[in-house]
């Protein structure tokens, strides 16, 4: 038997009827596979139309959980905090710190500022100048300045009214040197007095913030102001032993001075002994 006069084979379905594939009617699959694309098609738009709205209905319903929980949850919490928060003021205000005994030592600190400031800067500004002639004026000012920077002024005055040291042929090695550690002392002093006074200005201008901080202080600034005062009382303090310390310079070369005058004394003493001696004992 030739190859072409074979009979098609017989295709069984599941329920075992048998089906010939070259049987079925020519535009069978055409048919089936239009209406598979029209399936898929109506079931995408579907898709695409449903999931949308279940989106955001889902998001909105997630935002009216966040806004619920925080007006319920976290809003009583709030609530409750803030109750306390209240609590506590008003503990501070009736009972730690009285807002009527709070402004009544505001008060006292504002008045004695007011009362004593203008008398205090008064002593402290009052001109003590007593000198008549223009030089000694000059210098008395340039004392009175209380600038440091006046202190290249305050040596050529010192030198204009003072005089300068004699000249070599002029006086003894001794007095010259004498003269210039008197020099040297009185000037280091009297510039020393020029810083003192500049640096008792900066105090007293600290001790006004202090007096108007203390004025509107609040309650709990108390460590502070007591640290910065502290600090203060160390400036002036430190003012204070420059000052003595001045002094003692002064003091220790006034003894040098007098303990030289001693010494040439008793070595003129010694040698007008000796040309007495030798008068005598030439005779």
């Amino acid at each position: 038997m030739k190859q072409n006069d074979r009979k098609p084979e017989e295709a069984l379905l599941l329920n075992g009827v048998p089906y010939a594939e070259d049987v079925a009617a020519p535009g069978a699959a055409e048919d089936r596979r239009g209406r598979s694309k029209w399936l898929a098609a109506a079931f995408v738009l579907g898709i695409a139309m449903l999931v949308p709205g279940r989106a955001h209905a889902g998001i909105f319903d997630v935002f009216k959980e966040i806004f619920g929980t925080i007006q319920n949850d976290i809003g009583s919490s709030l609530s409750q905090i803030n109750q306390v928060v209240q609590q506590v003021q008003k503990l501070y205000q009736s009972t730690v710190a009285p807002i009527a005994a709070l402004n009544q030592a505001r008060g006292f600190v504002a008045n004695s500022a007011s009362s004593f400031r203008g008398q205090m800067n008064q002593i402290f500004n009052t001109q003590f100048t007593s000198a008549v002639t223009p030089g000694p004026q000059q210098f008395e000012s340039i004392l009175h300045s209380r600038l440091s920077a006046q202190i290249p002024a305050l040596q050529a005055s010192f030198m204009a009214n003072y005089g300068a040291i004699p000249q070599v042929n002029a006086a003894s090695p001794q007095d010259r040197v004498m003269m210039d550690v008197d020099d040297a002392l009185g000037q280091e002093n009297l510039k020393t007095t020029l810083i003192a006074d500049q640096g008792g200005d900066a105090i007293l201008q600290t001790a006004s913030q202090m007096e108007n901080q203390v004025a509107v202080s609040t309650p709990g600034s108390n460590p502070f102001l007591t640290a910065q005062a502290q600090v203060a009382n160390l400036r002036c303090q430190a003012f204070m032993q420059k000052m003595l310390a001045a002094e003692l310079r002064q003091e220790a070369g006034r003894i040098a001075h007098d303990n030289v005058l001693v010494k040439r004394r008793t070595a003129a003493t010694g040698g007008i002994n000796s040309l007495i001696t030798g008068a005598l004992t030439a005779r």
